[in-house]
């Protein structure tokens, strides 16, 4: 049986470790994204917010064990390996597929456990409840490494390295898959606040698409528009790490 510290040890980062904060803030990746996307956004809060980026599997020092079969799976993974860290308010920040598993994490957590995060961040991605067709999981490689460039995610040099790119493929097309055959179960609504992010030249999620998270909480909802594609963050981090801050009630 994986005991408790094995359990962090494989999902759990912490760059920065702050044990006496107030608060935690949960960072949950993108589509074949990993934890170290969020080594900025650790290194970029103040000491009295404690930064957790997961690492799901599959993917560098992950990458031996199975990939998640769909979100629901990983959910109820992500959310078992949250628990422990629920003895202080949670705030969780998820972009693009990471914004689809937070929110159904933080469903399970105020359903099953009684736990209201301090907020839900929601960033690149579409409401549950807005719904398209997608597909780009059964493209071909050279299908799949154009669609990535075209959202800029990933280092133009990796992607000119045939060895990291292969190394990396399985992962996304892994990850593009359980995002894309995501279907939205309606039920309670949730009762943290939700701060919805978006960019104004995304093509994944248009603005009412982003805006359409206020349906899902019974609690606040905050809306905030960026220039930029689907990952706006790396032009407008300083914006977003204040954003942050204050969605924690520390700014």
């Amino acid at each position: 049986m994986t005991t408790i510290a094995e359990q962090d040890r494989l999902w759990i980062r912490r760059y920065h470790p702050r044990p006496d904060a107030a608060v935690r803030l949960v960072c949950l990746p993108h589509a074949g994204g990993s934890a170290t996307f969020y080594r900025p956004v650790s290194a970029g809060l103040p000491a009295s917010v404690d930064v957790l980026a997961l690492q799901y599997p599959g993917r560098q020092d992950r990458r031996n064990e199975p990939f998640a079969e769909n979100i629901a799976e990983l959910a109820d993974r992500v959310t078992s390996v949250l628990l422990p860290w629920a003895d202080r308010p949670l705030v969780l920040f998820g972009h693009s597929m990471g914004a689809t598993l937070g929110f159904e994490v933080a469903r399970r957590l105020e359903s099953d456990h009684g736990v209201v995060l301090r907020a839900l961040v929601v960033s690149a991605r579409r409401a549950p409840s807005c719904h398209r067709n997608e597909s780009f999981h059964l493209r071909d490689d050279d299908g799949l490494v154009a669609e990535m460039r075209e959202l800029s995610g990933t280092e133009a040099a990796i992607l000119e390295d045939e060895e990291l790119v292969r190394m990396a493929l399985p992962a996304i097309r892994a990850d593009y898959r359980i995002a894309e055959t995501y279907v939205w179960e309606p039920g309670p609504n949730l009762r943290c606040p939700v701060v919805g992010l978006t960019a104004d030249d995304d093509p994944k999620v248009t603005v009412e698409e982003a805006r359409a998270w206020g349906r899902h909480t019974d609690g606040p909802f905050a809306f905030h528009e960026f220039t930029g594609g689907h990952f706006y963050l790396t032009t407008s981090q300083r914006q977003v790490l204040d954003l942050l801050a204050e969605a924690a009630g520390v700014s």
